[in-house]
This record gives structure tokens, C-alpha cells and sequence, in this order.
């Protein structure tokens, strides 16, 4: 049995695009990835207009959260999305050699 690969989608509130993202990514690609998410400066919750289109586009809502890209430093990231420049510009070193891409994403809140 195969480890599933985790990619983790950061932007700086972690409240909307990489929410959307993490999502669309555990429904997309269930069995295969396993998407999480997270922001260099996460916003107190998930903005009504991005559960709104998630529910809208029929995808699972429920567990979301926006946490703190320290909160998932441990674990075993196997690539990192940035879907804002500010994110790009801020990530984080992890503990290990991480690869990232970056598709920014204009912000669709507000």
C-alpha cells in the first residue's frame, strides 16, 4: 500500500483560495493526494463567499478551518502551492527540502 502524497496550499489568510484549493484537491484526487492548507497570517475563519461556491460546486465544507502554516510544519509535505504573491514571498523554511510551485489566484473575497 502506497503513502498518499500531501500537498499543502498556502495563502496569506488561509480563508478563501487555499481553503477552495485544499477542497477541491481531497475531492478530486481522494486515494491519490491528500490536500491541506494554511496561511502566513490566517484570518479568525473561512469566508461565507468560499464555503458558499464550495457548496455551490457540491464539494464537502465541513473540518474547514484556517490554520497557521506553523501548525502543519511537522508534517510530511511533499509539495507545497502557493496561490498568493504575499505567500510566495513569505513561505516558510520546513524542516526538510520541500519542493513549491506558484499559481497565484486573484482573491476572490470580497
Amino acid at each position: 500500500m502506497s503513502t498518499l502524497k500531501t500537498v499543502l496550499v498556502l495563502c496569506t489568510g488561509n480563508s478563501c483560495r487555499s481553503q477552495m484549493g485544499e477542497a477541491i484537491i481531497n475531492h478530486d484526487l481522494a486515494g491519490l493526494v491528500r490536500g491541506i492548507s494554511a496561511g502566513t497570517r490566517p484570518q479568525p475563519k473561512v469566508a461565507d463567499g468560499a464555503i458558499a461556491a464550495l457548496k455551490l460546486a457540491g464539494l464537502p465544507t465541513e473540518g474547514l478551518h484556517p490554520k497557521d502554516v506553523e501548525a502543519v510544519m511537522g508534517d510530511a509535505i511533499d509539495l507545497v502551492v502557493s496561490v498568493c504573491d504575499n505567500a510566495k514571498e513569505t513561505c516558510p523554511v520546513f524542516p526538510r527540502p520541500v519542493p513549491r510551485i506558484h499559481l497565484p489566484f486573484h482573491d476572490p473575497h470580497g
